[in-house]
């Protein structure tokens, strides 16, 4: 069974062609290196409009069935930031773990960190995560908290999700 996950960069100016999405071919890069599993993508780049955000995600866990959604921008303290609140709106759980994590590894490279907004939820059987922005960071937050997500997925009842071990050691614990 092959693997469909959601990408959606969140970004006013990269979705009317004025930047080059790079947040987006960040993820897609680091998801290649991770993951052994067969996947797709199903891919977006949208402006900074809660409406369209929460669409989308909806979209991708309802209709396309990813069982991942990683999101990119929109979740620091500016106005137009409100990827975390389209998450909040979409999801039956949140999973605020994931925000803190995020935050804490941020912190070891940019005292900035604390005005990030990162969080993650469930909805249905598809986990949403947002991720920062800039492509380092994006790499450094997923690098934290990549090793739940397989097991999470598996909670979830959803595909069972390989990663090359050597780049991204998983965690499930042992069978009992």
């Amino acid at each position: 069974m092959t693997i469909r996950i959601g990408i959606i960069n969140v970004s006013d100016r990269a979705s009317q062609g004025i930047y080059e999405d790079i947040p987006g071919k960040a993820i897609v890069q680091t998801l290649q290196e991770y993951l052994t599993s067969p996947w797709e993508q199903e891919y977006a780049v949208i402006p900074d409009e809660q409406h369209l955000i929460e669409q989308t995600m909806i979209d991708m866990a309802d209709n396309r069935g990813c069982c991942l959604i990683i999101t990119s921008g929109g979740t620091g303290p500016a106005r137009r930031d409100v990827t975390p609140e389209a998450t909040e709106a979409v999801c039956q759980k949140m999973l605020p773990g994931f925000g803190e994590l995020m935050r804490a590894k941020s912190l070891t490279y940019v005292p900035t960190a604390i005005l990030s907004r990162q969080t993650a939820g469930i909805r249905n059987q598809t986990l949403i995560v947002n991720l920062p922005g800039k492509p380092k960071a994006i790499r450094q937050c997923l690098d934290a908290v990549f090793p739940a997500i397989p097991y999470c997925i598996d909670l979830l009842e959803g595909p069972f999700i390989e990663c090359n071990s050597a780049i991204m050691p998983v965690f499930r614990p042992q069978s009992s």
